[in-house]
């Protein structure tokens, strides 16, 4: 081996980005049996509606979110992969409705294959966005791994009364995305080398655009649930978010932002393994159109990493939230369907 090539971060796992989540139907027979143990009232949100954090309320004036995200590489600069995996895991407290006060870093690195320094860079570029979202690195734990992970436990804090879960959505809302789809598609791209220098500056400004959003959200009014698309792709999660408020989700198709580079991958055939997961999940109960392609089923079920925010409010405050989005660089903010009384999911 030529002890002088660049080492290519990507190259060391199996997966990368959140697209590592573990199929959503072996992740419900995982999580599917009782827990057997009475919870604290103070524990306002657990895992039972499948959310993006857990909340503890602290008193009538404070409420703590607790989180954790972690994955391997999604691209091969060490920086940059410290910035994706921290903005991706802080994006769950914004989804929250919260604010971040602090982190703490999840670190696994096969140390005999990565040099100190890319591994320092790693951190560097985790560092670099908590600080920028107001939740510096506090401490954290480190393992000498198989392949290269990072990742946060985020903690942030919300007035219980503006927190926001993903099992708020009422009958009449209308639904908002905040960042376009396909970076799954994109990561796939990078690794067979047909991503274009473009698509992966999209692709990184994206998935390093902090969620911050979140925060001012509730504060607008109208808005009744959020959850942020990740792993499990848009179908998936507005699945959690359907179920979980017991409605159901009409979406337009031309209206979901894309990244079009990424839809003319998917068209080639690029796409990753997630996402024939993600359908075998939750296809079963989505209505679609006739004309409904294969390139569809892989955008619509792609695994996005950092992906936006997919919030539920009412039609009268639709523009305040998507002024919102705006003022925080979210230009591609979108409406993008709305809710009714009923289940599962129609694509239109």
């Amino acid at each position: 081996m030529d002890d002088t090539r660049p080492i290519r971060l990507s190259s060391l796992a199996h997966g990368g980005g959140c697209g590592c989540k573990l199929d959503p139907a072996v992740l419900s027979d995982i999580l599917g049996g009782p827990s057997g143990f009475p919870l604290p009232k103070e524990l306002i949100i657990d895992a039972s509606t499948r959310d993006d954090a857990a909340v503890w309320r602290i008193n009538d004036e404070t409420a703590l979110v607790a989180t954790t995200d972690f994955f391997t590489p999604i691209v091969d600069d060490p920086e940059v992969f410290g910035k994706i995996a921290a903005t991706n895991a802080l994006s769950d407290v914004y989804a929250m409705g919260a604010t971040p006060i602090f982190c703490l870093a999840l670190v696994g690195m096969p140390v005999g294959k990565l040099p100190p320094e890319m591994i320092r860079a790693i951190l560097a570029g985790g560092r670099s966005v908590a600080e920028a979202a107001g939740a510096p690195i506090a401490g954290g734990h480190s393992i000498d791994a198989a392949e290269p992970i990072y990742g946060l436990v985020a903690l942030g804090t919300v007035h219980p009364d503006r927190l926001l879960s993903n099992a708020g959505a009422k009958p009449g809302d209308v639904l908002i995305l905040g960042k376009p789809i396909g970076i799954g598609v994109f990561s796939a791209a990078l690794k067979q080398d047909r991503l274009s220098d473009e698509g992966y500056a999209q692709m990184v400004a994206s998935t390093t655009r902090l969620n911050t959003p979140g925060a001012g959200l509730a504060a607008l009014g109208g808005v009744n649930a959020a959850t942020d698309v990740t792993g499990f792709g848009l179908l998936g999660h507005l699945s959690e978010m359907c179920e979980g408020a017991g409605v159901r989700a009409v979406i337009e198709r031309a209206a979901v932002p894309v990244f079009e580079e990424a839809r003319a991958l998917a068209a080639d055939g690029v796409k990753t393994g997630a996402s024939g997961r993600n359908w075998a999940a939750v296809g079963g109960g989505v209505e679609r159109p006739a004309d409904w392609s294969a390139m569809d089923e892989v955008l619509w079920c792609d695994p996005q990493t950092s992906g936006g925010l997919l919030v539920s409010c009412t039609p009268e405050s639709a523009e305040a939230v998507l002024e919102h989005f705006r003022q925080a660089g979210h230009v591609d903010a979108a409406v993008v369907g709305r809710i009714e009384a009923g289940e599962g999911i129609q694509v239109i």
